[in-house]
């Protein structure tokens, strides 16, 4: 075996190891949202019994307190963390997620488990970010993005396998064995990246008061307005598909992992053919993603009766939120100038607020008696919400005359934008 080889080889060891971690944090964020029934019947009782639609919206308080730890912790702790050596970050990181997830399987009460998910999500977009930058240096000169797009893949599976199977057992067996599950896949991620990844420094003069210079920037609090609002309608839907399916097309619990499994490949075939299409035409395409996003949403709220054009309109709402990842990543790239790396996660931020927004959002509607499609309708009035601020952000720079250079091709956005990782500079 020749060393370059076993180089390879040690490499790969290296991205799996982050890719098992990215696979744990998919599931950890998406697999409440197929549970949220039986969540709400467990921890919120006395409301279930009075009103199963106001627990399943009290219940989507736990997807809005993790969106929110995320919008906290990723820039905070990734600009917070940056002077340390990064593969003993991605340790403690790893490790920070298995607890506050063991957390969430053994808190007795409502209260103790939103403030668990709070807490986990404080270390996912600090794991993205700095795991990116890790996994891009992995393979050499030349395949760095490559190395990027390995670790993303955990994501990924877990859309489409991960969250579908760990609502299948959480329905069966009880929804904490379902983060039971997430818990030991962080834990074999700490042990996998404590053995496998090398060393790798970190940035000793980088300053977190630095990089929070980004924010003098006017375009970027577009850009992430567009991804707060507009991305947002893709969470109202997703947050409360569950109920959906089982209360609205009247189908049996075991259906929503299969129907989740759509959504997943949905996700996955939008992100990379939306970034394709970003690259043609920035703007064209962010204004048409939303556009597309809204009339889906409406559609899904006409017709959510009839689990065939459910399950339609749940993956095209599923795609075109996904499409608009990697647009809405570029934007805020191309925005930033010189504050690449912060930009990156706060486009994750600004993700997340628009997973807070949709999901509070929908759960107001259904508390306020709209019913269980509400969200839907919920989530084409904030797609059209973030058409109107991407118009306005785009009449400014007109007439400004100031038109940002275009930093990241949205091909290679796509492989960082719905986890908000920091992708690689050229």
């Amino acid at each position: 075996m020749t060393s370059s080889t076993t180089s390879r080889g040690a490499a790969m060891r290296a991205l799996l190891s982050l890719a098992i971690g990215s696979f744990g944090i998919g599931m950890t964020e998406f697999v409440v949202m197929g549970l949220l029934p039986n969540i709400a019947r467990e921890l919120v009782p006395g409301a279930w019994a009075a009103s199963p639609d106001d627990a399943i919206a009290q219940a989507g308080w736990l997807i809005s307190l993790y969106a929110l730890g995320v919008v906290v912790g990723a820039p905070t702790i990734a600009g917070s963390v940056a002077r340390f050596p990064r593969h003993r970050v991605m340790i403690v990181l790893a490790a920070a997620l298995a607890f506050f997830t063991l957390l969430t399987v053994i808190a007795p009460t409502f209260e103790l488990v939103a403030a668990s998910r709070f807490l986990a999500g404080l270390p996912h977009g600090a794991y993205f970010g700095i795991g990116a930058l890790v996994a891009a240096d992995a393979l050499g000169p030349g395949n760095r993005a490559k190395g990027v797009a390995f670790v993303l893949t955990g994501l990924t599976i877990a859309n489409v396998v991960g969250v579908p199977l760990g609502t299948l057992l959480g329905q069966q067996v009880g929804w904490r064995a379902a983060f039971a599950v997430v818990t030991g896949i962080f834990l074999l991620a700490t042990i996998c990246i404590a053995l496998f990844v090398p060393k790798h420094p970190g940035s000793p003069g980088r300053r977190l008061r630095d990089e929070l210079r980004v924010f003098r920037i006017g375009q970027v609090w577009f850009a992430l307005g567009i991804g707060a609002v507009g991305f947002g309608g893709f969470f109202a839907m997703y947050s409360y598909i569950a109920p959906m399916i089982t209360d609205v097309a009247g189908q049996p619990e075991w259906s929503v992992s299969l129907v989740l499994v759509l959504v997943g490949i949905g996700m996955t075939i939008g992100n990379v053919v939306g970034g394709a299409l970003a690259d043609k035409n920035l703007r064209f395409w962010l204004s048409v993603g939303l556009v597309a996003l809204a009339a889906a949403s409406v559609g899904l709220a006409l017709t959510a009766g009839w689990i065939v054009s459910l399950v339609l309109f749940a993956f095209l709402v599923a795609f075109c939120g996904a499409a608009l990842s990697p647009a809405i990543q570029t934007r805020l790239m191309d925005v930033a100038e010189d504050n690449q790396s912060i930009a990156a996660a706060l486009n994750h931020s600004a993700l997340n607020i628009g997973n807070s927004l949709g999901a509070f959002l929908g759960g107001l509607a259904i508390a306020a008696g709209l019913g269980l499609v509400a969200p839907a309708w919920v989530g084409a009035v904030l797609a059209l919400g973030g058409l109107v601020v991407a118009v306005v952000s785009y009449r400014i720079e007109d007439r400004s005359g100031r038109h940002p250079e275009h930093r990241m091709p949205a091909a290679e956005a796509a492989q960082t934008a719905i986890t908000g990782s920091i992708p690689t500079q050229r």
